[in-house]
């Protein structure tokens, strides 16, 4: 893209003390609208448009996770009121939303028809991590129950996701763990190193970091490396590209076909916290980790942002990198903002302060939903609202750590560095 769509001069929001206060306030902003996602029979379910929670709607455990994580960290912030939503969500993790008889946790509560119809809720990857995320942010808020559901998703990875052969995640398992998915995701993996970080700084043990190096080195530094630091996000189970994965389903929703922009945001964050969480252990950390982080953040503008001809953040292109979804969602922005945060703090370099605007400009005009709450989670690819189902607000997760990444430092993980109270000082 040309310069000509940056501010001409930056004023580098990011060591405002005025700029910190507005991501307070729209932190608490966000909390207060999720507060109505609650289920009166356990757990948290998603909101409509107008942050109503349907009557019919399950309980979801990736939403659960999230908002369990989200409102553990408020808890430790001292929000009145955060500590019974995350022990609501953490009662709901250790109730009918895990599977007592084989272990790991369903994706919602109750089950569908089909789910019913065939005995199968298969046990994805992606959601265990999330619940490992929540947990591991409940035990440092001392919320109660948090520390037995810890040790249980640990073991839950260690047992059965954790592939020390590949030193990569696996990918989605039979609710009985018999039947495994001839698939391996980048999304997943992806997750998984969030977790894993935070897993490192809760229990004090490297290895996690370790392997959070070891997926980094395979999904980044050789596969997205090869492909422009755009990043390969399907894999067959030999960890092989699978090129024309979903082309009949260009749009889903954790398995889009393509490649995802917002996730070389995503990923160039993590990059830059892998490598201050192993340098503050005092352990090696690859020059690479720096490099490709940029890598990342560069292809992600280049090939995704205003390439259609309109402000935004295409959510796929095709593998001649072409816009291919364009349609913009909440969460690549949002990435986009605290990729563009991590960036500049780690390198002091103005070009990150002047996306860092632009990004927020953007939420500022589009996503955030000034007279119904929270941020519009999809827009149309001429930036306006979604009218189909996708115009539904389930999602705290990223919109409320993009209020909290560029206040906090590199490392610890972000629900260590708040029950440290961490926030960087301007």
């Amino acid at each position: 893209m040309s310069d000509d769509t940056r501010p001409a001069k930056a004023f580098d929001w990011l060591n405002r003390a005025s700029h910190q206060h507005w991501l307070e306030s729209e932190s608490q902003r966000l909390l207060d609208f999720y507060r109505a996602s609650r289920r009166a029979h356990g757990g948290f379910g998603a909101l409509d448009a107008d942050g109503v929670l349907p009557v019919d709607a399950p309980a979801d455990t990736m939403i659960t996770a999230r908002m369990t994580h989200c409102y553990a960290m408020a808890a430790m912030q001292g929000v009145p009121g955060a500590r019974g939503l995350a022990l609501h969500g953490v009662e709901a993790l250790a109730g009918d939303l895990r599977d007592a008889t084989h272990g790991g946790w369903f994706s919602q509560w109750p089950l569908n028809a089909e789910q019913i119809d065939t005995g199968d809720d298969s046990k994805a990857a992606y959601i265990q991590v999330f619940v490992a995320l929540a947990v591991s942010s409940a035990a440092l808020a001392s919320i109660e129950g948090a520390g037995d559901l810890l040790a249980e998703a640990v073991n839950v990875i260690e047992t059965h996701y954790w592939d020390a052969q590949t030193a990569a995640l696996r990918e989605s398992f039979s609710v009985d763990w018999q039947t495994e998915e001839a698939y391996r995701g980048g999304n997943s993996n992806m997750h998984g190193v969030e977790a894993f970080l935070q897993l490192a700084d809760v229990l004090g043990d490297n290895h996690w970091r370790e392997r959070a190096l070891a997926i980094v080195e395979r999904l980044i530094h050789r596969h997205a490396a090869d492909q422009a630091y755009l990043v390969v996000e399907h894999f067959d189970s030999d960890w092989q590209p699978w090129r024309n994965y979903n082309v009949d389903q260009p749009a889903h929703d954790f398995r889009p076909y393509g490649l995802t922009p917002g996730h070389a945001f995503e990923w160039s964050r993590l990059l830059l916290h892998l490598e201050a969480g192993l340098q503050a252990h005092h352990h090696d950390a690859p020059d690479w980790l720096l490099d490709d982080a940029r890598g990342l953040f560069a292809a992600a503008t280049r090939y995704g942002w205003h390439v259609d001809g309109r402000p935004g953040l295409v959510y796929t292109v095709d593998w001649d990198k072409q816009p291919h979804v364009g349609r913009r969602r909440h969460w690549t922005v949002a990435e986009a903002s605290a990729a563009a945060a991590a960036l500049y703090q780690r390198t002091g370099e103005a070009e990150y302060s002047r996306w860092y605007e632009v990004f927020w400009d953007f939420i500022g005009e589009h996503h955030i939903d000034r007279q119904n709450g929270s941020w519009r989670q999809e827009l149309e690819a001429d930036n306006t609202p979604c009218k189909d189902a996708l115009s539904a607000k389930p999602d705290l997760y990223h919109a409320w750590q993009a209020t909290w990444m560029p206040r906090l430092p590199l490392t610890p993980t972000i629900a260590s560095a708040i029950a440290e109270n961490l926030t960087r000082q301007n």
